[in-house]
This record gives C-alpha cells, structure tokens and sequence, in this order.
C-alpha cells in the first residue's frame, strides 16, 4: 500500500500542477511525462531485465514516423496512436528475435545497428519521410474525440492520462509473477534456466513491452507536439531514456520519471547561467555517479526505503 500510495500521490501533484504550474513549465511537464513513458519502458528492458540496449531510439521513432506517416494520409488521430505503438512493439520484436541471439556488448552493438539502419533508411527515404528537416501534423490530425490536442491543457492531460496508464501498468507487472521472474533472470540467467524458465522467452517479451512503451511514447509526441523528423531517430535518443534510468534509478518504477525531470530542469538552469552547460550537466552526472551508484531511488532504496518497488 506505501508504493501504491506513493505513486498516485505522484500522479495526483501532476494533476495539480495542470492548473497551477506557469504556461512554460506545463509545456515542459508535458514533454518530460511523455520522455518518462520512454523511460518506463526502457527500464523494463535494462533495469529489471539486464537488457543493456543502445538501439530504443528505433522503437520510438517507429512509433513516431506511423503515427505521422497515418496521420498524413488522412488517419484520425486515435488510429494513428495505435499504429504508433504497434510499429514499436513490431521492431522491438523483429529486432529482438535476432538481437537477443547475443550478449553482453555484442547485443549493445547489434541494437545500436539496428537503430542507426533504420535513422538510414529515413534518410534515404526523404521525399516520404522529409528526412532532418520532418513535417508538422496538421490540427485536424491532432483532435483526439473531443480533445483538441493543440491547445495547452488537453494536450497536458493526454500526456498525464498516458504517463498514468504505463506507470501503473508497470506498478503491477514489476509486483508480480512474470516482473520477479524477469528480476531472477537479471540476476542468474544460468539458474533461472535450471528452474526451468525459457530465458529467451523471458528476454524477448520484456523487449517487445519496452518497444510497445517506446512507440506510445514516439506517438504521442507526434501527436501531442504536432512534429516528427528524424532527429529522433539518432544515437542521442538511444541514450536518453539510458541516462534517466541510471540517474533515477534503475530497477525502480519510478526513477525514469524522476531522471526525466532532473535531467530537463538541470539543462534548463544550467543553460541560463554559461554556455558550457553540458560540462556542468555532465559533472552534476559524475557526482550522482560517485556518490549515489544506484541512482536516487535505487540508492534512496539501498538506505531505508525497502519498499520502493
């Protein structure tokens, strides 16, 4: 019941802070909780699976690119978003299948290939996909039933509404049976085997629900914030959801979130007061690194706070 309380009361302040938080930081909350989905389902995969992946930048922007593509070709934007978050799960499987055949950095480089050949193929494809320079959906593409999704404060409660379902769907699959066998198999591969458990299997289908959360999340953004290009096809947004897991806290529900909004506030603060700011960032990172290896939930965990899940 304390985890379970402490994650609603997590999402009952973003609620409030709709109606209180100043017009820039209720656009940056939006971004940040639709960053976080990618986070969640990153850390289904690396933290509690012991899945080191440097190619989730393919699942999002599958997700993001059928969306967009859907919504160009006349799609409403319900559909588009399921199209979004099956292409994820579709590559994550594809990928995966051959992908998890390897280990160790072997499967870190072999993800991170499969995520470079698909930011390729965008390239080489620019009369549909518009290469670096992208497309911007159009408003009748962003009207979700009665939601106008252009406007600020339906566009803040679609983001808190998907942030919600994946938090707490990920609450229950960490609590039960199959999220303590992905732990085991983190753990001891070998003796997960000899319990008789299909470590593959295992493997495989946390991957495809990593993709699924990172194709919600590459579909909401196209949605939400009306843009898709192929930026977010780069190595950068491989490593992302990886740096808001470790500062967060890997292996913990919710220290994606909590990396997301550490990490977007620390730029923004840091950007204001020197040019430099990624060397400030990257310091604030190696202090957290030296200090609190876990990150700040897992290290907040290891100290008294056993029942974070």
């Amino acid at each position: 019941m304390k985890a379970l309380s402490l994650h609603l009361a997590v999402l009952a302040a973003l609620l409030a802070l709709n109606f209180l938080a100043p017009a820039y930081h209720h656009a940056m909350l939006a971004r940040i909780m639709v960053l976080a989905v990618f986070g969640l389902g990153y850390n289904i995969a690396f933290g509690y699976t012991g899945l080191l992946s440097l190619g989730h930048a393919l699942y999002f922007a599958a997700g993001l690119y059928a969306t967009g593509l859907m919504s160009q070709a006349g799609w409403g934007a319900g559909p588009a978003l399921i199209a979004g978050v099956l292409a994820g799960g579709a590559m994550a499987l594809i990928s995966g299948a051959l992908a998890l055949r390897t280990a160790g950095v072997s499967f870190m480089i072999v993800t991170l290939m499969f995520a470079q050949a698909f930011h390729q193929t965008i390239l080489y494809y620019t009369p549909i996909t518009r290469g670096e320079e992208g497309f911007n959906l159009t408003d009748a593409g962003r009207i979700l039933g009665p939601l106008n999704l252009t406007e600020e404060t339906p566009r803040y409660l679609a983001a808190l509404a998907l942030f919600s379902v994946a938090l707490l769907l990920k609450l229950a699959l960490v609590r039960s049976r199959r999220g303590r066998v992905m732990v085991a198999v983190r753990e001891n591969e070998e003796r997960s085997r000899m319990l008789g458990y299909d470590v593959f299997r295992v493997k495989l289908a946390a991957l495809v629900l990593s993709g699924l959360y990172a194709g919600a999340a590459g579909a909401a953004w196209a949605v939400l914030f009306g843009y898709v290009g192929a930026g977010f096809a780069g190595i950068q947004y491989s490593i992302l959801p990886l740096l808001y897991t470790l500062l967060g806290g890997a292996g913990t529900v919710l220290g994606p979130f909590l990396g997301a909004l550490a990490m977007f506030y620390l730029i923004d603060l840091t950007s204001d007061v020197s040019q430099s700011y990624l060397f400030m960032v990257g310091a604030s990172l190696l202090i957290l690194i030296v200090f609190a290896p876990k990150g700040i939930l897992g290290t907040l965990r290891d100290r008294g706070l056993k029942w974070l899940p």
